[in-house]
């Protein structure tokens, strides 16, 4: 192969034929011009490997573990003996309840709601097992009591008036905390419902009327709110709100509401006696 010319520029305007001269004078040439070797020819009739099998890079029978193998080596834990990366990590119950809570819709002012029904039902019944305890209020405190529940006709004074001042007192100050809420309501409903059967047993007929010492129309607001709270649970503004009855009630509300009602009967019949819907 002949050399490669190149007109070079002059000074004068006119150019100089000839190979390109380096800055040291010599002529600058490619080495490609003047080949040394000669690349070998490809055999065309050779197998060319094409496949992990025939570059050798597939694993044999022998190098692979098996399920029993991978068990033993893992400690225990099928496959994590030879993976490159630990199993992540269970997410705990408290991560847990809030991814929960995420997923569930803005509750607006149900929770504020059901705290102030908790406070005004709760103080209710504070109020009351304060008078028969204590005598405040203008209370009969607890001789008053004892003998209030004997000319009452209720079996076994000192007993009666223990079960009523803890339903009241104890389940109002639980209702109020919004602590152990489903079995303070149904404390306070099994109260408010002997109170309702005693009044009601006073004189025959349906006694809804307020304005008679007999009417049963503050009793039956108390019972309806008891029942109320246990259904709906006492919200996310009480101690219970990590429970699952707090924002979600189920069967086990009804559950309560029945152990409640028997309580109640069971405890009018065995106390008092008689039916109070016929007076």
């Amino acid at each position: 192969m002949s050399e490669k010319s190149n007109d070079t520029p002059q000074a004068d305007g006119s150019s100089q034929t000839g190979p390109a001269a380096s800055s040291a004078g010599r002529p600058v040439t490619s080495p490609y011009d003047s080949p040394t070797t000669q690349m070998p020819k490809p055999d065309l009739h050779k197998d060319i490997p094409r496949t992990d099998e025939d570059l050798g890079l597939d694993p044999g029978e022998d190098e692979v573990p098996t399920a029993s193998a991978a068990h033993t080596a893992g400690g225990g834990v099928d496959g994590y003996g030879y993976a490159s990366i630990p199993p992540a990590a269970a997410a705990s119950a408290g991560a847990a309840r809030l991814q929960r809570r995420n997923r569930e819709p803005r509750r607006g002012t149900l929770d504020l709601g059901l705290f102030v029904l908790r406070l005004v039902v709760g103080y209710t019944f504070i109020y009351h097992g304060l008078q028969k305890l204590t005598g405040w209020f203008h209370g009969p405190g607890l001789d008053g009591t004892k003998t209030m529940m004997e000319s009452g006709g209720w079996d076994y004074p000192s007993l009666s008036t223990a079960l009523v001042i803890a339903g009241e007192l104890g389940g109002g100050i639980l209702l109020v905390l919004g602590l152990a809420t489903p079995l303070a309501a149904g404390a306070v409903l099994a109260t408010i419902l002997n109170a309702w059967m005693f009044k009601q047993g006073l004189v025959p007929g349906f006694q809804y009327n307020a304005s008679t010492p007999t009417g049963v129309e503050l009793d039956s607001i108390l019972v309806g709110a008891s029942l109320a709270i246990i259904l709906t649970g006492p919200g996310r503004w009480s101690f219970d709100r990590a429970r699952g009855w707090a924002t979600r009630p189920a069967w086990g509300s009804g559950a309560v509401v029945l152990l409640a009602v028997a309580a109640a009967i069971a405890t009018y019949w065995f106390l008092h006696g008689g039916n109070p819907l016929q007076g």
